[in-house]
C-alpha cells in the first residue's frame, strides 16, 4: 500500500474521496469565517446606531435652545422676529438635509457584505482549480496508476 504522500500509488477514486473530503472541509470554514465577518458588522452597525440615538437625545434639546438664541440674537439686532426665525430654521432644515443624505449615504447595505471572506473564498476556488488542473495532467502524462 502506498503512503499517504505517495500520489503516484493514489488511485482516482481515493483523489476524488480526498478533493470532495477536503472541499467540505473548505466549505464549512469559508461558511464560519463568513459568519463572524458578518456578525462583527451587524455588531458595528447596532453600536453605531445605539451611539447616534443617544447623540440625538442629548443634542436636540441643545440644537433647540442654540437655534432660539440665534433667533434672538438677529432679532436683536433689528430684523422682525418672523423673519429672525424663517432665517435660522431655513439654515437648520439646509444643514439638515445635507446631514441626512451624508448619513443615508454611509448607512448602505454594501457595508454588510463580507468581503473578506468572499476574497478567500475566490482565492480557494482557484487553487482548488489550479490542483484539479494538475491532476489532470498527471494523468494523462500517465504518472497515476489505478489501484
Amino acid at each position: 500500500m502506498a503512503t499517504p504522500f505517495d500520489e503516484r500509488g493514489r488511485s482516482i477514486p481515493g483523489i476524488v474521496i480526498d478533493l470532495i473530503n477536503q472541499f467540505t472541509t473548505l466549505l464549512r470554514q469559508e461558511s464560519r469565517l463568513a459568519r463572524a465577518e458578518i456578525s462583527e458588522n451587524v455588531n458595528r452597525v447596532i453600536v453605531g446606531v445605539i451611539l447616534a440615538v443617544a447623540a440625538a437625545v442629548l443634542l436636540i434639546p441643545s440644537l433647540v435652545i442654540l437655534l432660539m438664541a440665534a433667533v434672538y440674537a438677529i432679532e436683536t439686532a433689528g430684523l422682525a422676529p418672523y423673519w429672525s426665525a424663517l432665517i435660522v430654521g431655513g439654515a437648520a432644515l439646509l444643514v439638515g438635509v445635507v446631514l441626512m443624505l451624508i448619513g443615508l449615504n454611509r448607512l448602505k447595505i454594501e457595508t454588510l457584505i463580507p468581503r473578506k471572506t468572499i476574497q478567500q473564498f475566490q482565492e480557494d476556488a482557484a487553487m482548488a482549480r489550479r490542483q484539479v488542473k494538475a491532476e489532470d495532467e498527471r494523468t494523462e502524462h500517465g504518472f497515476q496508476r489505478a489501484a
